[in-house]
């Protein structure tokens, strides 16, 4: 199983199967996005900063569930040029969810791998009606690539498999790195990869190691004494920056 475009790509009709272009063919034409991820209220003060920087910007979970889609709303109106993505991690009530948060600006929503495939298929039909992605999140394992089933098949605007380390469990002491290395083997079943968990300036040589296609800086950014700075040292040393890649419209 491959993964599939993300819809706003120029493409044939890829519908809930593999895309026939080989991963490595793919690469050659997909650029490294900064993806930076807000969790907080006060983060949103930060986005005017961050503009010039981030590729993404996460409107996370937390964030989203304290503010609503009025946070979505602000990102869009303070980084017009700025692509937004709603982490809702949604599980059920696809629709619903998607129709909210697509039709406030969000250029990407995340749902949970182990959703049903019912929810995955009409998060998909939602996502291709507004023109959005959507990121496959597999949070719940830690990022190992068995999660996802060898016959695993999602919808077109499916575009990425998010490769994410539970916040909790690093809080708790757990310093795995088995979600960075779990990048290649998404690769080598031909997914692009969303890497997002305990990413800073000290695991940045690592993380560009492995090759994901977008790279998720959260607390190390939000969280530090200059986010200016840190996102622009960050920033500074991607191989290939993206600035959006492969979107055509803002």
């Amino acid at each position: 199983m491959r993964c599939v475009l993300p819809c706003h790509c120029q493409r044939t009709d890829y519908r809930l199967t593999a895309f026939s272009t080989p991963y490595q063919a793919l690469c050659e034409r997909t650029a490294l996005l900064l993806q930076v991820a807000f969790d907080r209220p006060e983060h949103l003060a930060l986005l005017p900063q961050m503009k010039a920087f981030a590729d993404i910007i996460e409107i996370g979970t937390p964030l989203l569930k304290r503010l609503g889609l009025s946070a979505i709303t602000t990102a869009r109106e303070l980084c017009p040029d700025v692509m937004v993505l709603a982490d809702t991690k949604t599980v059920d009530g696809g629709q619903f969810e998607a129709d909210m948060v697509f039709g406030a600006g969000a250029a990407f929503m995340t749902v949970l791998s182990c959703a049903s495939s019912a929810t995955h298929e009409t998060v998909g039909r939602r996502a291709a009606a507004f023109g959005a992605t959507v990121i496959v999140d597999t949070i719940t394992e830690s990022g190992k690539a068995e999660l996802l089933p060898l016959n695993a098949v999602f919808p077109e605007s499916f575009g990425y498999v998010a490769v994410h380390s539970p916040t909790d469990a690093r809080l708790a002491g757990n310093a795995s790195t088995s979600h960075i290395d779990a990048v290649k083997k998404m690769h080598d079943r031909g997914f692009l990869v969303s890497l997002a968990g305990g990413i800073g300036p000290d695991t940045l040589e690592a993380v560009i190691a492995v090759e994901p296609e977008i790279l998720v800086v959260g607390s190390a950014i939000t969280e530090s004494a200059n986010p200016k700075e840190i996102a622009r040292w960050i920033r500074d040393r991607l191989p290939n920056p993206g600035r959006g890649w492969p979107w055509d419209r803002r």
